[in-house]
């Protein structure tokens, strides 16, 4: 069982009324499992005939045994490959060109594991091995084969590739069985849910009974109208993928941090300068930058926690990873000697989510309007020398 598993299972079933201490416990056994995994080289599983690698592309865990929150790059091969990176590598750009892969779908691929990068020895830059290249190259219906690992699909084409019609398949994915990879907002302020192709037809082949017939009653208790998990396995699976990319505590503190909210942080770390530090290290869950309010809201409503149950667990698991992060090294503070991953302390700042700019802006000053000066040096035609035809005087009476 993956560590994604085990940590959806925690948040639905661990936390599930019981005491916060209950939940620390919990979250601390499989926070400590993410961070002992960074270390090992990607995984693979097999699902639905073919190998599958594990990775996060922008969703949680799938109740019914789709990949999940593993790291298919296993923090990129570990640290010790930094060192390493450098000689036959290639940026991500020139990788995306030779694989014959636009850019978010070499990105999709590097996240969900079936391209291995490794972390460049200065500027903390992911490179490509020419070996790696060469590999995925040589593998057999390259570059279509490729393509198709990280096509994805909203929920018209995903129902039809399980052969089900579209409210069964979003029954589906409220109730947790189908995890979105990716969501984008529409025009109408509208989160739309996208799917890894790959992924449904791993399910649709573990799941068969899921798709015909009644709903289990299971199934059916999860997936009322105010019981949606897309969101928070989206966020599982997001969490999982940062935490597993990095080394340092106070940024995996970080990760779990910015699920919770602005609000929700200054509770669980009173500290100012911790909770500025984390702030200052807080990763970008999506590259969504809404322009009005609705739509701010509603991603908002994807990026942060809000379940009670998800609200303790991510609680729970910052409190074990400020403890490690505190034992590591204290958050900078002003006149304290500088670590060795920061040169400055951070001011404390407002606990504010990002939102448009609301301060009162200046009034205009108000202006007399301008009147023609009498005795100066009077119009462009009186300048020129030109006089009125019609009324020659008024050339001059300025």
């Amino acid at each position: 069982m993956s560590v994604t598993h085990v940590t959806q299972d925690a948040v639905q079933d661990a936390t599930h009324g019981t005491t916060q201490d209950m939940a620390q416990g919990a979250a601390r056994s499989v926070v400590r499992g993410v961070v002992q995994d960074t270390a090992r080289p990607p995984v693979q599983e097999e699902a639905g005939g073919k190998a599958q690698e594990v990775g996060w592309a922008g969703g949680g865990d799938e109740a019914g045994g789709s990949n999940g929150t593993g790291t298919a790059e296993a923090f990129e091969r570990g640290r010790g490959a930094a060192g390493a990176a450098g000689a036959g590598t290639v940026g991500a750009t020139r990788a995306a060109k030779e694989l014959d892969l636009r850019r978010g779908e070499f990105e999709l691929a590097v996240q969900l594991g079936h391209i291995r990068t490794v972390l460049a020895a200065r500027g903390g830059r992911r490179l490509v091995e020419r070996a790696e290249i060469d590999r995925l190259r040589a593998a057999g219906g390259f570059p279509d084969a490729l393509r198709e690992r990280v096509r994805t699909v909203g929920t018209a084409e995903g129902a039809r590739l399980l052969s089900v019609s579209p409210g069964r398949f979003t029954r589906l994915a409220r109730a947790g069985y189908i995890t979105p990879m990716r969501f984008y907002l529409n025009r109408y302020r509208v989160i739309v849910w996208l799917y890894v192709a790959d992924e449904l037809r791993a399910f649709a082949a573990g799941e068969p009974a899921l798709l015909v017939g009644r709903f289990p009653k299971a199934v059916g208790e999860t997936a009322g109208p105010e019981e949606d998990r897309r969101g928070r396995n989206w966020r599982a699976r997001r969490v999982g993928h940062l935490l597993r990319r990095s080394a340092d505590p106070w940024e995996r503190a970080a990760v779990i941090g910015a699920v919770l909210g602005a609000a929700r942080l200054a509770e669980a770390v009173p500290d100012p300068y911790e909770r500025a530090y984390l702030n200052r290290l807080r990763p970008i869950l999506a590259p969504a930058h809404p322009e009005s309010e609705a739509a701010r809201a509603a991603v908002q409503g994807v990026l942060l926690a809000g379940h009670p149950d998800e609200v303790r667990w991510y609680r729970a698991s910052l409190t074990v990873l400020l403890e490690e992060a505190r034992l590591a090294k204290a958050a900078p503070r002003p006149g304290a000697a500088p670590g060795p991953a920061s040169a400055s302390a951070p001011e404390p700042a407002p606990d504010t989510e990002v939102r448009p700019d609301c301060r009162p802006q200046e009034p205009p000053t108000a202006r007399a309007p301008e009147v023609p000066r009498r005795g100066g040096r009077g119009s462009l035609l009186t300048r020129l020398g030109v006089r009125n035809e019609r009324n020659p005087g008024l050339g001059a009476a300025r």
